[in-house]
Protein backbone atom coordinates (compact mmCIF):
# COMPACT_ATOMS: atom_id res chain seq x y z
CA UNK A 1 0.00 0.00 0.00
CA UNK A 2 2.54 2.03 0.59
CA UNK A 3 4.56 1.73 -2.56
CA UNK A 4 1.51 3.28 -4.28
CA UNK A 5 1.73 6.44 -2.71
CA UNK A 6 5.81 6.56 -2.99
CA UNK A 7 6.22 6.15 -6.73
CA UNK A 8 3.86 9.04 -7.57
CA UNK A 9 5.67 11.45 -5.10
CA UNK A 10 9.08 10.44 -6.92
CA UNK A 11 7.75 10.99 -10.01
CA UNK A 12 6.57 14.77 -8.99
CA UNK A 13 9.45 15.31 -7.38
CA UNK A 14 12.02 14.54 -10.65
CA UNK A 15 9.85 16.26 -12.79
CA UNK A 16 11.58 19.44 -12.57
CA UNK A 17 14.78 17.89 -13.47
CA UNK A 18 13.32 16.46 -16.68
CA UNK A 19 12.47 19.74 -18.42
CA UNK A 20 15.21 20.74 -20.74
CA UNK A 21 13.82 23.96 -22.09
CA UNK A 22 14.93 26.05 -19.02
CA UNK A 23 17.26 28.17 -21.55
CA UNK A 24 15.29 27.98 -24.76
CA UNK A 25 15.44 30.83 -27.12
CA UNK A 26 13.00 31.59 -29.40
CA UNK A 27 13.95 32.25 -33.32
CA UNK A 28 12.34 35.75 -33.37
CA UNK A 29 14.20 36.88 -30.65
CA UNK A 30 17.62 35.71 -31.88
CA UNK A 31 19.80 38.10 -34.74
CA UNK A 32 21.86 35.89 -36.32
CA UNK A 33 25.83 36.66 -36.31
CA UNK A 34 27.15 35.11 -39.46
CA UNK A 35 30.73 37.40 -39.12
CA UNK A 36 32.39 40.10 -37.31
CA UNK A 37 34.77 42.70 -37.94
CA UNK A 38 36.71 44.49 -35.47
CA UNK A 39 37.86 48.09 -35.75
CA UNK A 40 40.04 50.78 -34.03
CA UNK A 41 37.68 53.40 -32.94
CA UNK A 42 38.47 56.78 -31.40
CA UNK A 43 40.39 57.09 -28.38
CA UNK A 44 41.49 53.42 -28.82
CA UNK A 45 38.34 51.51 -28.57
CA UNK A 46 36.79 49.11 -30.59
CA UNK A 47 34.64 49.17 -33.49
CA UNK A 48 32.87 46.23 -34.07
CA UNK A 49 30.64 45.70 -36.46
CA UNK A 50 28.00 42.49 -36.87
CA UNK A 51 26.71 41.23 -40.19
CA UNK A 52 23.12 39.81 -38.95
CA UNK A 53 21.36 37.62 -41.53
CA UNK A 54 17.67 38.62 -42.37
CA UNK A 55 16.39 34.93 -42.73
CA UNK A 56 12.87 36.53 -44.61
CA UNK A 57 15.36 37.61 -47.73
CA UNK A 58 17.41 34.42 -48.34
CA UNK A 59 14.52 31.91 -47.69
CA UNK A 60 14.69 29.34 -50.21
CA UNK A 61 11.00 28.34 -49.14
CA UNK A 62 8.14 28.26 -51.64
CA UNK A 63 7.52 31.81 -52.23
CA UNK A 64 11.24 32.69 -52.23
CA UNK A 65 12.85 35.15 -50.15
CA UNK A 66 12.20 38.87 -50.19
CA UNK A 67 13.79 41.06 -52.87
CA UNK A 68 15.46 43.30 -50.17
CA UNK A 69 19.37 42.33 -48.79
CA UNK A 70 20.17 39.63 -47.50
CA UNK A 71 22.05 41.04 -44.51
CA UNK A 72 22.45 44.13 -41.98
CA UNK A 73 24.79 45.41 -41.00
CA UNK A 74 25.12 47.35 -37.17
CA UNK A 75 28.25 48.48 -35.28
CA UNK A 76 29.20 49.50 -31.89
CA UNK A 77 32.21 50.11 -29.57
CA UNK A 78 33.81 49.74 -26.52
CA UNK A 79 36.87 49.52 -24.56
CA UNK A 80 36.82 45.81 -24.47
CA UNK A 81 35.50 43.58 -27.17
CA UNK A 82 32.46 42.37 -24.24
CA UNK A 83 31.25 45.98 -23.66
CA UNK A 84 31.42 46.68 -27.64
CA UNK A 85 29.17 44.12 -27.90
CA UNK A 86 26.82 44.12 -25.13
CA UNK A 87 26.46 48.24 -26.11
CA UNK A 88 25.04 46.86 -29.75
CA UNK A 89 21.44 46.09 -27.68
CA UNK A 90 21.65 49.62 -27.98
CA UNK A 91 20.62 49.19 -31.48
CA UNK A 92 19.83 45.95 -31.96
CA UNK A 93 16.42 44.77 -31.09
CA UNK A 94 16.67 41.32 -30.42
CA UNK A 95 19.78 39.33 -28.63
CA UNK A 96 22.97 38.42 -30.77
CA UNK A 97 23.36 35.11 -31.35
CA UNK A 98 26.86 33.69 -32.24
CA UNK A 99 26.46 30.14 -33.03
CA UNK A 100 26.33 30.35 -36.59
CA UNK A 101 29.15 33.33 -37.23
CA UNK A 102 31.88 32.11 -39.96
CA UNK A 103 34.22 34.79 -40.23
CA UNK A 104 36.28 37.55 -37.80
CA UNK A 105 37.45 39.77 -39.74
CA UNK A 106 39.93 42.64 -37.91
CA UNK A 107 41.63 45.39 -38.96
CA UNK A 108 45.56 45.85 -40.31
CA UNK A 109 45.61 48.65 -37.67
CA UNK A 110 44.29 46.20 -35.20
CA UNK A 111 46.33 43.35 -36.07
CA UNK A 112 49.73 45.14 -35.75
CA UNK A 113 49.02 46.38 -32.20
CA UNK A 114 48.30 42.67 -31.04
CA UNK A 115 45.21 40.13 -31.57
CA UNK A 116 46.09 39.58 -27.57
CA UNK A 117 42.74 41.66 -26.23
CA UNK A 118 40.07 40.39 -28.02
CA UNK A 119 41.46 35.78 -28.59
CA UNK A 120 40.21 35.70 -25.32
CA UNK A 121 36.60 37.01 -25.46
CA UNK A 122 36.31 35.10 -28.33
CA UNK A 123 37.55 31.87 -26.88
CA UNK A 124 35.68 32.14 -24.23
CA UNK A 125 31.98 32.50 -25.30
CA UNK A 126 30.18 29.44 -25.04
CA UNK A 127 27.81 30.30 -28.40
CA UNK A 128 30.86 31.37 -29.99
CA UNK A 129 32.77 28.15 -32.27
CA UNK A 130 36.37 28.29 -32.06
CA UNK A 131 36.56 26.82 -35.33
CA UNK A 132 35.51 30.11 -37.52
CA UNK A 133 37.47 31.64 -39.71
CA UNK A 134 40.10 34.54 -38.96
CA UNK A 135 41.19 37.07 -41.35
CA UNK A 136 43.12 40.30 -41.49
CA UNK A 137 41.58 43.08 -43.79
CA UNK A 138 44.64 45.44 -45.96
CA UNK A 139 44.57 48.70 -45.98
CA UNK A 140 40.53 48.38 -45.74
CA UNK A 141 38.68 48.79 -42.72
CA UNK A 142 37.14 45.16 -41.22
CA UNK A 143 33.59 47.20 -41.53
CA UNK A 144 34.01 47.07 -45.64
CA UNK A 145 34.61 43.11 -46.13
CA UNK A 146 31.77 42.62 -43.24
CA UNK A 147 29.30 45.07 -45.04
CA UNK A 148 30.06 43.77 -48.67
CA UNK A 149 27.68 41.90 -50.62
CA UNK A 150 27.83 39.32 -53.31
CA UNK A 151 26.54 38.27 -55.94
CA UNK A 152 26.56 34.35 -56.65
CA UNK A 153 25.97 33.35 -52.81
CA UNK A 154 23.29 34.81 -50.71
CA UNK A 155 24.86 35.16 -47.52
CA UNK A 156 28.17 37.22 -48.27
CA UNK A 157 30.04 35.84 -45.76
CA UNK A 158 30.11 31.98 -47.67
CA UNK A 159 32.29 34.30 -50.22
CA UNK A 160 34.73 34.38 -48.39
CA UNK A 161 35.10 31.23 -46.33
CA UNK A 162 34.59 29.76 -50.29
CA UNK A 163 37.23 31.96 -51.27
CA UNK A 164 39.73 30.47 -49.22
CA UNK A 165 38.79 27.42 -49.37
CA UNK A 166 39.51 27.21 -53.59
CA UNK A 167 42.14 28.85 -53.15
CA UNK A 168 43.79 26.53 -50.80
CA UNK A 169 42.45 23.49 -53.55
CA UNK A 170 43.62 25.05 -56.48
CA UNK A 171 46.27 28.01 -56.18
CA UNK A 172 48.35 27.14 -53.09
CA UNK A 173 48.59 30.16 -52.07
CA UNK A 174 46.50 30.71 -49.07
CA UNK A 175 44.90 27.99 -46.15
CA UNK A 176 42.15 27.94 -43.96
CA UNK A 177 43.42 29.60 -40.56
CA UNK A 178 40.80 29.72 -37.75
CA UNK A 179 40.62 31.05 -34.54
CA UNK A 180 41.95 26.99 -32.98
CA UNK A 181 44.74 27.52 -35.53
CA UNK A 182 45.88 31.16 -34.19
CA UNK A 183 45.43 30.07 -30.67
CA UNK A 184 47.62 26.99 -31.15
CA UNK A 185 50.63 29.11 -32.71
CA UNK A 186 50.39 31.31 -30.49
CA UNK A 187 50.77 29.56 -27.25
CA UNK A 188 53.40 27.13 -29.30
CA UNK A 189 57.30 27.26 -28.34
CA UNK A 190 59.03 27.55 -31.41
CA UNK A 191 55.40 28.37 -34.12
CA UNK A 192 54.25 31.75 -34.67
CA UNK A 193 50.73 32.03 -35.92
CA UNK A 194 49.54 33.24 -39.48
CA UNK A 195 46.10 34.75 -41.22
CA UNK A 196 44.58 35.14 -44.55
CA UNK A 197 44.95 38.52 -45.84
CA UNK A 198 41.77 40.14 -47.69
CA UNK A 199 41.57 43.30 -49.96
CA UNK A 200 38.83 45.00 -51.77
CA UNK A 201 40.03 45.99 -55.80
CA UNK A 202 38.63 48.57 -57.56
CA UNK A 203 36.16 50.68 -55.41
CA UNK A 204 36.27 49.97 -52.17
CA UNK A 205 33.64 52.67 -51.20
CA UNK A 206 31.01 50.73 -53.45
CA UNK A 207 31.08 47.53 -50.86
CA UNK A 208 27.92 46.97 -49.66
CA UNK A 209 25.75 48.85 -51.76
CA UNK A 210 22.99 47.36 -53.43
CA UNK A 211 23.83 49.10 -56.56
CA UNK A 212 27.56 47.48 -57.03
CA UNK A 213 25.27 43.99 -57.72
CA UNK A 214 23.50 45.63 -60.87
CA UNK A 215 26.85 45.92 -62.64
CA UNK A 216 27.53 42.42 -64.49
CA UNK A 217 31.73 43.28 -63.46
CA UNK A 218 31.40 44.29 -59.80
CA UNK A 219 33.19 47.71 -58.80
CA UNK A 220 34.02 46.35 -55.60
CA UNK A 221 35.80 42.63 -55.74
CA UNK A 222 36.79 40.93 -52.77
CA UNK A 223 39.89 38.76 -53.11
CA UNK A 224 42.47 36.72 -51.03
CA UNK A 225 45.82 38.99 -50.26
CA UNK A 226 48.80 37.04 -49.17
CA UNK A 227 49.19 35.69 -45.61
CA UNK A 228 49.70 37.61 -42.37
CA UNK A 229 53.11 36.92 -40.26
CA UNK A 230 52.72 37.29 -36.67
CA UNK A 231 55.09 37.34 -33.74
CA UNK A 232 54.09 37.35 -29.84
CA UNK A 233 50.21 38.25 -31.53
CA UNK A 234 51.20 41.15 -33.02
CA UNK A 235 51.19 41.99 -37.12
CA UNK A 236 55.30 41.89 -38.14
CA UNK A 237 54.66 41.63 -41.97
CA UNK A 238 53.12 39.49 -45.14
CA UNK A 239 54.11 36.92 -47.70
CA UNK A 240 52.35 37.03 -51.28
CA UNK A 241 52.11 35.26 -54.31
CA UNK A 242 55.08 32.56 -54.53
CA UNK A 243 56.45 32.97 -51.29
CA UNK A 244 52.84 32.53 -49.62
CA UNK A 245 53.20 29.11 -51.76
CA UNK A 246 56.27 28.28 -50.27
CA UNK A 247 54.92 28.37 -46.64
CA UNK A 248 51.96 26.52 -47.86
CA UNK A 249 54.52 24.13 -49.03
CA UNK A 250 56.60 23.87 -46.05
CA UNK A 251 53.21 23.31 -44.07
CA UNK A 252 52.54 20.39 -46.07
CA UNK A 253 48.85 22.34 -46.74
CA UNK A 254 49.04 22.44 -50.68
CA UNK A 255 46.01 20.67 -52.12
CA UNK A 256 46.36 22.01 -55.33
CA UNK A 257 48.51 24.34 -57.58
CA UNK A 258 50.94 24.85 -60.65
CA UNK A 259 54.15 25.31 -61.47
CA UNK A 260 55.63 26.46 -64.65
CA UNK A 261 58.95 26.42 -66.51
CA UNK A 262 60.84 27.51 -69.44
CA UNK A 263 61.84 25.51 -72.27
CA UNK A 264 63.14 26.17 -75.59
CA UNK A 265 64.14 30.00 -74.44
CA UNK A 266 60.16 30.40 -74.25
CA UNK A 267 59.53 31.95 -70.70
CA UNK A 268 56.69 29.80 -68.60
CA UNK A 269 56.20 27.76 -71.34
CA UNK A 270 54.98 24.72 -69.76
CA UNK A 271 52.63 24.67 -66.55
CA UNK A 272 52.55 20.96 -64.32
CA UNK A 273 49.36 21.32 -62.52
CA UNK A 274 50.22 19.32 -59.04
CA UNK A 275 47.68 17.28 -57.91
CA UNK A 276 49.00 15.47 -54.54
CA UNK A 277 51.69 16.86 -52.41
CA UNK A 278 53.91 15.73 -49.50
CA UNK A 279 56.29 17.40 -46.97
CA UNK A 280 58.05 16.02 -44.61
CA UNK A 281 60.14 18.28 -42.02
CA UNK A 282 63.25 17.26 -39.54
CA UNK A 283 65.89 18.48 -38.26
CA UNK A 284 69.90 17.46 -37.54
CA UNK A 285 72.43 19.01 -35.91
CA UNK A 286 75.80 20.12 -37.26
CA UNK A 287 78.36 21.19 -35.12
CA UNK A 288 76.30 21.64 -32.16
CA UNK A 289 73.86 23.94 -34.73
CA UNK A 290 70.43 22.65 -35.68
CA UNK A 291 70.00 22.05 -39.59
CA UNK A 292 66.64 22.13 -41.06
CA UNK A 293 65.60 19.73 -44.18
CA UNK A 294 62.44 20.00 -46.68
CA UNK A 295 61.55 16.86 -48.31
CA UNK A 296 58.88 17.57 -51.03
CA UNK A 297 57.52 14.54 -53.31
CA UNK A 298 54.94 15.93 -55.45
CA UNK A 299 53.04 14.28 -58.43
CA UNK A 300 51.16 16.10 -61.38
CA UNK A 301 50.10 16.44 -64.61
CA UNK A 302 50.73 18.48 -67.72
CA UNK A 303 48.22 21.24 -67.71
CA UNK A 304 49.57 23.51 -70.62
CA UNK A 305 52.76 23.33 -73.26
CA UNK A 306 53.21 26.58 -75.13
CA UNK A 307 55.81 25.16 -77.05
CA UNK A 308 57.07 22.49 -79.22
CA UNK A 309 57.88 19.30 -76.72
CA UNK A 310 57.74 15.67 -76.99
CA UNK A 311 55.63 14.49 -73.87
CA UNK A 312 56.00 10.86 -75.43
CA UNK A 313 59.60 11.07 -74.62
CA UNK A 314 61.33 10.03 -71.27
CA UNK A 315 64.30 12.42 -71.66
CA UNK A 316 62.01 15.45 -72.34
CA UNK A 317 59.58 14.39 -69.41
CA UNK A 318 62.30 14.02 -66.74
CA UNK A 319 64.04 17.49 -67.88
CA UNK A 320 60.85 19.15 -67.44
CA UNK A 321 60.55 16.94 -63.78
CA UNK A 322 64.17 18.47 -63.11
CA UNK A 323 62.90 22.13 -63.42
CA UNK A 324 59.53 21.96 -61.68
CA UNK A 325 61.99 20.64 -58.69
CA UNK A 326 64.35 23.68 -59.00
CA UNK A 327 61.36 26.40 -59.10
CA UNK A 328 60.13 24.70 -56.00
CA UNK A 329 62.99 24.73 -54.52
CA UNK A 330 63.56 28.70 -55.51
CA UNK A 331 59.77 28.96 -53.70
CA UNK A 332 60.62 27.59 -50.44
CA UNK A 333 63.71 29.10 -49.97
CA UNK A 334 62.66 32.29 -50.91
CA UNK A 335 59.59 32.11 -48.61
CA UNK A 336 61.83 31.34 -45.55
CA UNK A 337 64.26 33.86 -46.11
CA UNK A 338 60.91 36.24 -45.85
CA UNK A 339 60.02 35.43 -42.49
CA UNK A 340 63.82 35.23 -41.74
CA UNK A 341 63.57 38.97 -42.16
CA UNK A 342 60.79 39.08 -39.88
CA UNK A 343 62.45 36.86 -37.18
CA UNK A 344 58.89 35.01 -37.23
CA UNK A 345 58.96 30.95 -36.99
CA UNK A 346 55.57 30.65 -39.16
CA UNK A 347 56.96 26.92 -40.21
CA UNK A 348 57.18 25.46 -36.84
CA UNK A 349 61.13 24.80 -36.87
CA UNK A 350 61.31 25.83 -33.56
CA UNK A 351 58.78 22.64 -32.39
CA UNK A 352 61.34 20.45 -34.74
CA UNK A 353 64.67 21.36 -32.71
CA UNK A 354 62.43 20.74 -29.40
CA UNK A 355 61.76 17.10 -29.96
CA UNK A 356 64.86 16.55 -31.53
CA UNK A 357 67.03 18.03 -28.81
CA UNK A 358 65.38 19.54 -25.43
CA UNK A 359 68.61 20.41 -23.99
CA UNK A 360 69.52 22.75 -26.82
CA UNK A 361 66.32 24.17 -27.61
CA UNK A 362 65.88 25.09 -23.23
CA UNK A 363 69.59 27.28 -24.16
CA UNK A 364 68.01 29.14 -27.13
CA UNK A 365 64.28 29.40 -26.90
CA UNK A 366 63.88 32.96 -25.40
CA UNK A 367 66.17 34.25 -28.34
CA UNK A 368 64.19 31.66 -31.33
CA UNK A 369 63.40 34.77 -33.40
CA UNK A 370 66.96 35.61 -33.58
CA UNK A 371 68.33 31.89 -34.42
CA UNK A 372 65.54 31.38 -36.37
CA UNK A 373 66.42 34.24 -38.63
CA UNK A 374 70.28 32.39 -39.03
CA UNK A 375 68.92 29.36 -39.34
CA UNK A 376 70.24 26.73 -42.19
CA UNK A 377 67.54 25.28 -44.39
CA UNK A 378 67.76 22.69 -46.87
CA UNK A 379 65.70 21.80 -49.27
CA UNK A 380 64.97 18.45 -51.52
CA UNK A 381 61.99 18.53 -54.37
CA UNK A 382 61.33 15.14 -55.79
CA UNK A 383 58.65 15.40 -58.73
CA UNK A 384 56.86 13.15 -61.01
CA UNK A 385 54.74 13.71 -64.05
CA UNK A 386 52.12 11.17 -64.02
CA UNK A 387 50.16 12.11 -66.58
CA UNK A 388 50.02 14.60 -69.89
CA UNK A 389 46.75 15.50 -70.45
CA UNK A 390 44.33 14.82 -73.09
CA UNK A 391 47.00 15.65 -75.88
CA UNK A 392 50.61 14.06 -75.61
CA UNK A 393 51.53 16.23 -78.89
CA UNK A 394 51.14 19.82 -78.63
CA UNK A 395 50.25 21.31 -82.10
CA UNK A 396 52.81 23.68 -81.71
CA UNK A 397 54.66 20.78 -82.86
CA UNK A 398 53.26 20.85 -86.51
CA UNK A 399 52.85 24.67 -86.19
CA UNK A 400 56.40 25.34 -85.86
CA UNK A 401 57.23 23.38 -88.73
Amino acid sequence: MRKVFVMPLLLVLILPVLSGCWNQKELTDLAFVMAMGIDKGEDKKFEVSFQIVIPGNVSTGQNGGAQGLPIAVYTSSGDTLTEATRKATKVISRRLYYAHTNLIAVSEEIAKDGLLDILDALDREPEFRTTTELVVTRKIPAIVLVSALANLDKLPVNKITKEIDSTEMMLGENMSVNIDDFLSGLVSKGKEPIVNGFIVKGEPEMAGKSADLQHTKALAILGAGGLAVFKKGELTGWVENENARGVVWILDRVKGTSVHVDWNGKKDAITMAIIRSKTNVSVKFKNGKPVIHVAIEDEGWISEANTAVDLMNPKDIEKIDRQVEIEIKQQILASVKEAQKMKSDIFGFGERVHRKNPKYWNKVKRNWGEYFANLEVKVKVDSYIRREGIRTKPFWSDFNQ
